[in-house]
């Protein structure tokens, strides 16, 4: 046998080798339960909304909604009025009422906030997803969790326009300032989407950030939280205090606030975690949406057509060295 492998072309054996490593590649990439013991979802999936957050909008999440529905995953992402947390998140609480089946509830930024209120008595939300998010406590606002560590640098990049209130009388819309939010809020973003970003963003109304939570949701409803480790809305330090007493599972990157933006792929992997539909270990099934089972079936028939050509090659090899026989005789 060895002898005859020392007949085969090198391109061919090369070939069975990225097979049988590609092979046994795909052979791990789904694992059974993820490595904290929990196992995969086997009922319904559950549907994913995702709730942005101040000076954002739902185009925010497009890279991630792109990769949850590639991996099977039903999505919406309402429009955050950004009238205030207690309007906001009756609003958002209305949205998941309509909502048959599971729910995973991811929110951004001041969107943290807002699916912490909405979540509340809603027993058909099994996850709570933050992205650079806040998580507050009963009595607690979002202003005072970004300012309880040093490093927001948002106060002096805000400019104020006078609007009027969903109750009556007269506001405060916060803008980021455009010539200042690449650099403040999305830093590690390309500076001509960041232009878009800066142009579209929507204003939040600033008594929304002074408006206190009326609960924990996190505290009754297993959490995930994606720490942004170069945030200057709100300090990495914060966030991580707040995944901590929320005892949420975390993963941090180095990103700006605009982690839907920037981080898409490792945001995916930590709601699908949430949603118990993927092992974290398995990242192209998020960016793919590569069914491995095809995947499998294409390696299957690679494999049958690799063998057919190795088989006529070693024929060829045989008659040809028969032919020289038989004219040496």
């Amino acid at each position: 046998m060895s002898a005859s492998l020392s007949t085969i072309p090198g391109g061919l054996i090369r070939g069975m080798g990225l097979l049988a490593a590609f092979t046994a590649t795909c052979g791990t990439a789904v694992s059974p339960a993820f490595a904290d013991g929990t196992a995969p979802r086997t009922g319904d999936k559950p549907t994913v909304v995702l709730v942005h957050g101040a000076f954002a909008d739902t185009s925010a999440w497009s890279g991630v909604a792109e990769r949850l529905r590639a991996a099977g995953l039903p999505v919406i992402a309402p429009a955050n009025p950004l009238r205030g947390l207690q309007h906001d998140g009756s609003y958002i609480a209305s949205v998941l009422r309509s909502i048959k089946g599971p729910i995973v509830l991811v929110g951004h930024s001041y969107g943290g906030s807002v699916i912490n209120e909405a979540a509340l008595g809603n027993p058909n939300v099994k996850a709570l997803v933050f992205a650079a998010g806040f998580l507050p406590a009963k009595g607690e606002s979002a202003g005072e969790l970004a300012a309880k560590f040093p490093g927001s640098t948002l106060g002096q990049a805000l400019s104020r326009v006078p609007c009027p209130l969903p109750g009556g009388g007269t506001g405060s819309d916060l803008y980021i300032k455009q010539d200042m939010f690449h650099k403040q809020f999305a830093a590690d973003v390309p500076s001509s989407k960041a232009a878009v970003m800066a142009a579209t963003q929507r204003p939040v109304v600033d008594t929304a950030l002074t408006d206190k939570a009326t609960g924990e949701a996190w505290k009754t409803i297993p959490s995930f939280d994606l720490i942004a480790s170069d945030d200057k809305n709100i300090p990495a330090a914060a966030q991580r205090w707040m995944a901590k007493r929320a005892n949420a599972v975390s993963v941090e990157v180095p990103s700006s606030h605009a982690a839907p933006v920037s981080h898409p792929e490792e945001l995916t992997r930590l709601i699908q975690r949430a949603a118990g539909v993927a092992s974290p270990s398995s990242p192209s099934l998020a960016a793919t949406g590569r069914d491995h089972t095809w995947t499998l079936v294409g390696l299957a028939a690679g494999t049958t057509t690799l063998g057919a050509a190795l088989v006529t090659v070693m024929r060829r090899r045989r008659n040809a060295a028969a032919s020289r026989l038989s004219e040496g005789q």
